[in-house]
């Protein structure tokens, strides 16, 4: 039996992420905290590999992200610390002469300048495609596990300009055979800050 186009197996498994951010979401309390720190517009540039190995299907993507400042920060008074952000994303995915819309949900913890100018970020947090076949290669299902480690700099005032590194997978979820894809992405932003 399928729920709206998904199976059971799939459904759970992609609501499991929700059900984890509601539990740790901050209590209203702090919905004054959740502020808008920066977008991006990111293109992969890389080749066809998958964490060394040579994945079946090339593919490009290309995104927009807004960059949510989350309430548990903690910088120093020169301005350097750490922090905590919430990547919300929304792109198109095309390999095999085919489209996918992507989008995801990204929890991070940041490393950096207060300011945003400076950052190294490193996340996990969970994508839906709105499909995953793409010629020889399936992702599995619609839901996939999203890991992603970026780092960015000051391009001119409150431009960036920045790496990014996104990996997609079911983890085994549907099965052994299926493939995930990694995306090495230039980045360019715009800092509210």
């Amino acid at each position: 039996m399928t729920v709206i186009g998904f199976s059971h197996r799939s459904f759970y498994v992609g609501l499991l992420p929700i059900v984890i951010c509601g539990l740790l979401a901050p209590d209203l309390s702090y919905a004054e905290d959740l502020r808008l720190q920066s977008l991006s517009m990111r293109a992969r540039v890389s080749e066809k590999t998958l964490l060394g190995e040579e994945a079946p299907e090339d593919f490009q993507e290309y995104d927009v992200s807004a960059n949510f400042e989350l309430p548990w920060q903690r910088y120093s008074t020169s301005g350097w610390g750490m922090g905590t952000r919430l990547m919300a994303s929304s792109g198109i995915l095309r390999g095999a002469g085919e489209k996918a819309l992507v989008v995801s949900l990204i929890p991070e913890l940041t490393l950096g300048s207060e300011d945003g100018r400076f950052i190294l970020d490193l996340g996990a947090g969970g994508a839906l495609f709105s499909r995953h076949r793409f010629g020889t290669q399936d992702y599995g299902g619609p839901f996939q596990f999203a890991l992603t480690a970026g780092v960015g700099v000051p391009l001119y005032k409150k431009l960036g300009i920045g790496y990014r590194f996104l990996h997609y997978s079911d983890a085994g979820v549907n099965g052994s055979d299926t493939t995930g894809a990694d995306f090495h992405m230039i980045e360019l932003s715009y800092r509210f800050k």
